[in-house]
């Protein structure tokens, strides 16, 4: 069976009809920076990207099954700080071994490998040259009393370069009280990541109770009004890559305005002559249009696992793809996925977390799904 009759099947028929057959995005691809296989050399050759950054990017978009594609397909995994480690590997307690977690990038063909200077460094002398690292160097750990939302640094750019990293990753909660310091901190890091030669990732998310419309069930932290200008910040303070999560609806600008006229500024034709609905297709243009136009790389968050991950990985990066984007970064789909019977072996939960992974990859490899 080909990749796309696979994809199609996966979709199931009204929603292959609703992605795939989309072509009325109101921001036109013809205004895109598209994915190429010479990607670095098109949007970094007339940068200030230094010749060792160059090569970094090339590591990670020249790696594994989408490499010289264009395209990125990464596998994130530190989730054990945020959500701690039993609650993020109880389901699966092999990938409580940092080894376990870059040995199913690796087996996965992914063009990286994200998680924390633990999980990377114990194993780095035997994995750093078989695939790119990408050290996340801040997070949001939970087991302070009572909790706090804040993304702090857990190590400097230079233990990263020093372990043979490709990239540094790092997460801004913009919209939160501590948004400013995590942008100084988080520009000083990718100034010297830059310095050292390293590429830089950047988690554009928002964090503000005030953003989640709870009596219209609408949270507008994946608004794509909001996220698109969190990736426009992202962009910069000289991102290489933005994350983000997938966006959910719109509007958040209007919503927030309803109950404050002070708060940020925003413009009618956002909600008609660049985006119109909530096509999701149409709403992560948005999203890649705030990255200079795709000149700097959109990937999306793959999102929690559930009871039908192919399906909405696959979803997700039709949705991507489609709208101009490069990848997905997904994690938990894969490493909290557990065989049919039921035998949590390392040989068996590596080889279920491959398959979801590449069926991700299968999407952005298959030329018949192209840009709406």
């Amino acid at each position: 069976m080909s990749d796309l009759n696979e994809i199609t099947k996966l979709l199931g028929e009204k929603q292959s009809e609703y992605l795939l057959n989309f072509k009325n995005p109101k921001i036109s691809k013809d205004l895109l920076f598209k994915p190429h296989p010479d990607w670095v050399y098109r949007a970094f050759a007339d940068s200030d990207r230094n010749p060792r950054v160059l090569g970094n990017l090339q590591r990670l978009y020249g790696t594994g099954r989408l490499k010289n594609t264009g395209y990125l397909s990464i596998l994130p995994v530190d989730q054990g700080i945020e959500h701690s480690g039993g609650a993020s590997f109880a389901k699966n307690r092999v990938f409580f071994d940092s080894e376990a977690i870059v040995e199913l990038a690796h087996e996965a063909g992914c063009n990286a490998v994200c998680s924390t200077f633990g999980v990377l460094g114990s194993v780095a002398r035997k994995w750093a040259h078989k695939i790119p690292f990408m050290v996340k160097i801040n997070h949001n750990q939970l087991l302070s009393y009572p909790n706090q939302f804040d993304e702090v640094l857990f190590g400097n750019v230079k233990q990263a370069y020093d372990m043979g990293a490709a990239a540094i990753g790092a997460t801004i909660y913009f919209g939160s009280a501590e948004s400013n310091r995590q942008i100084q901190e988080v520009s000083k890091a990718f100034a010297l990541a830059h310095e050292f030669g390293l590429a830089t990732v950047l988690w554009c998310y928002l964090r503000n109770p005030e953003f989640n419309d709870k009596t219209g069930k609408k949270d507008y932290h994946v608004s794509a009004d909001l996220t698109g200008q969190a990736n426009h910040l992202g962009v910069t303070i000289q991102a290489d890559i933005i994350k983000q999560k997938l966006p959910e609806n719109n509007g958040g600008y209007l919503y927030v305005q309803s109950k404050d006229k002070s708060f940020g500024k925003t413009d009618k034709r956002v909600y008609s002559e660049l985006t119109e609905g909530e096509h999701p297709i149409d709403l992560a243009r948005y999203q890649v249009a705030n990255c200079y136009l795709g000149r700097i790389g959109l990937i999306n968050s793959g999102g929690p696992s559930g009871d039908n991950d192919f399906a909405e990985a696959v979803k997700t990066a039709v949705v991507n793809k489609r709208a101009g984007g490069q990848g997905l970064i997904s994690g938990r789909k894969a490493f909290q996925r557990l065989p049919a019977d039921g035998e949590i072996s390392r040989s068996k939960v590596i080889a279920e977390g491959v398959k979801l992974l590449n069926v991700i990859q299968d999407v952005y490899r298959e030329k018949e799904i192209g840009s709406a």
